[in-house]
């Protein structure tokens, strides 16, 4: 039997989103299995999603207490999804700011690792102010430079991953925290000469719930990026 798609997503807080989310996920892939890792969302975000289950797809959802962190949701959602033998593996934020539409284009990128570009030909965003502007392009243009590799959003979230890529990685020896962590993951694949392709989309800045950047993630990055070069 062929291996079928993941989506895996954290989620905190989401429950504006969740279902509409959910939603367009399916129609975009409707063979695919949507894990939604929630760190006990106080407004019941984990509940909504359990109750979707089987009424639009397949939905899993995996429960943490409290709020533990951008990079350790993945890693459960994407540790979980491979041991279930999913192929490929997509990361996407639950709140529409990535739009599920483009998951066939990620999927079919012909790359081991397709990254959903908001900076190549075609991309963009959209409703971000131009301080979001700003650190996202510094961020990019800092990660680029001090590592020497030559994607333009290094930093994005929206991927696609072949199952034997992410297995390569050992993404339980990935040791970032925060956004670091999509730069992270995109380095050990480029350093394991995996074909890492950029799709263009376009980002759209959320219309409900909150925004989870802080000031802790950007100190991460300033020191975290640079100790990524000396890793073996």
């Amino acid at each position: 039997m062929p291996a079928t798609p993941a989506v895996v997503t954290p989620t905190y807080n989401e429950a504006e989103n969740i279902e509409a989310f959910a939603r367009r996920v399916f129609e975009a892939l409707p063979e695919a299995t949507l894990f939604v890792v929630d760190d006990g969302s106080p407004d019941g975000t984990g509940d909504m999603a359990e109750a979707l289950d089987g009424v639009l797809g397949s939905v899993r959802v995996l429960r943490r207490e409290g709020k533990q962190g951008l990079a350790s949701a993945y890693k459960l959602g994407m540790g979980t999804a491979l041991e279930a033998g999913h192929d490929p593996i997509f990361q996407m934020d639950a709140d529409l700011s990535h739009d599920p539409a483009d998951l066939p284009r990620l999927q079919a990128g012909h790359g081991d690792l397709a990254i959903g570009s908001r900076y190549v030909l075609g991309g963009g965003t959209r409703n971000w102010p131009l301080s979001r502007k700003l650190i996202s392009r510094c961020g990019g243009f800092y990660a680029r430079a001090v590592l020497g590799f030559p994607y333009r959003d290094p930093t994005g979230g929206f991927k696609c991953w072949r199952a034997r890529c992410l297995q390569a990685i050992d993404l339980q020896e990935v040791g970032s925290e925060g956004y670091v962590f999509q730069v992270e993951t995109t380095w050990r694949a480029y350093k394991r000469g995996f074909a890492i392709v950029e799709v263009p989309i376009v980002f759209t800045e959320r219309a409900a719930g909150a925004s989870k950047m802080s000031a802790g993630i950007a100190r991460e990055a300033g020191w975290r990026i640079p100790a990524l070069r000396f890793q073996r």
